[in-house]
């Protein structure tokens, strides 16, 4: 299989779906190249030249989910790197950032919390560790469409919870503002 020639037919198309995916041209650049490159690292899974696209598509799709994510954690990870080394945050904006990144933290620690072991597991294996799904589905001693599908499941439960506390406390932020 000539992954060069699959690549330069392929390439533009899926760029175009990782636009839109992504949301930007930056992030879509940076996609298509990580997903380039995890596509020719596992060329060796694919059974069908014919699928390229939608197998490419598929990775930059994943690797746009990823980096979304890093990024909403990344505040979260800078205050834990923060109090790891000791140090404190000063001014009073970073102060209301810190009480902030701190909320955000114990919504999230408390979404886990309400899943149900097997989902729980499955979360924190594959999108907390990053672990391979194949790893994780070994581990739990699951077919990967099991894991596939607790993995799917606690991510909707995750962002449900996530959800409807923050509709709440942005309901409440605003009643509170009003009543000034």
């Amino acid at each position: 299989m000539d992954f060069e020639k699959l690549a330069v037919e392929h390439k533009d198309a899926v760029y175009r779906q990782m636009i839109r995916v992504c949301g930007n041209r930056e992030d879509a650049e940076d996609v298509l190249i990580e997903a380039l490159l995890k596509a020719y690292r596992h060329l060796e899974q694919l059974r069908d030249p014919k699928a390229f696209r939608g197998w490419l598509a598929q990775i930059g799709k994943r690797v746009c989910w990823q980096l979304k994510q890093r990024e909403a954690l990344m505040p979260l990870m800078q205050l834990s790197v923060l109090e790891d080394e000791g140090r404190q945050l000063s001014g009073p904006e970073d102060t209301e950032s810190a009480v902030a990144l701190r909320q955000m933290k114990q919504l999230l620690a408390d979404a886990l919390d309400q899943l149900p072991p097997a989902c729980r597991e499955a979360y924190q294996l594959r999108d907390v560790e990053q672990l391979p799904g194949e790893e994780v589905a070994r581990r739990l001693g699951i077919s990967l469409a099991a894991m596939k599908s607790r993995l799917h499941r606690a991510r909707t439960m995750v962002r449900q919870y996530l959800d409807e506390k923050l509709v709440v406390a942005g309901s409440n932020s605003v009643k509170a503002g009003g009543e000034q």
